[in-house]
């Protein structure tokens, strides 16, 4: 294993990082929008922008871009995002657009199919695009709509989200009866120990 090379502590460093993730998710739902392409931004950057409705200091930040579109415009979208200088790539079954050259999976606009389970162990489907609301800047996934998601994902980033939703509000007890009774279960258990 390579010798770990640690770079000087830096706030340039750790603002760039934060500035890099949203000038990939800008550049990625602009050429969407003028190729015409129905989008939805999921994943954190739809976390922190409805969180950031309620409490700006509540917002985390996420390393990549998740972006909602259906099967039937990935190969427009390819087309798209490569103008914009995306690099396509399809890898252990996800499909994703590198930021450039020697960029990593974690400098990428990760794809996911509305109307398809994320994998197929997966009880729930990925919302349609149309559940969605538009921004100033972007179309983002409803508020139930990633609520669901979450909970069917429900990895250790994806509990976290939603325990940020549950502590600005966003979420409570009434959520129970709209969902799921596996997803309904999910979410008491997060009700129950909002510190984990």
């Amino acid at each position: 294993m390579a010798e770990l090379v640690l770079q000087p502590i830096s706030w340039e460093r750790m603002i760039r990082a934060v500035e890099k993730v949203r000038e990939r998710l800008n550049r990625a739902v602009q050429v969407l929008t003028e190729a015409g392409l129905d989008y939805a931004v999921i994943g954190g950057n739809a976390i922190a922008a409805w969180v950031s409705r309620v409490d700006e200091s509540a917002i985390r930040n996420t390393q990549d871009v998740d972006i909602l579109i259906r099967r039937s415009d990935l190969d427009a979208a390819k087309a798209a995002l490569e103008s914009a200088g995306f690099i396509y790539q399809h890898s252990s079954g996800i499909e994703m657009f590198l930021d450039g050259p020697g960029s990593k999976a974690r400098d990428a606009v990760h794809i996911i199919f509305a109307n398809e389970k994320v994998r197929s162990e997966y009880d729930e489907a990925a919302p349609d695009v149309t559940d969605s609301e538009l921004d100033k800047s972007f179309r983002v996934i409803s508020l139930p709509a990633i609520v669901k998601m979450k909970l069917t994902s429900y990895r250790d980033k994806d509990r976290t989200h939603l325990r940020d939703l549950i502590d600005v509000g966003l979420v409570d007890q009434a959520w129970t009866s709209r969902l799921p009774e596996k997803l309904a279960a999910r979410l008491q258990q997060l009700l129950d120990t909002p510190d984990g």
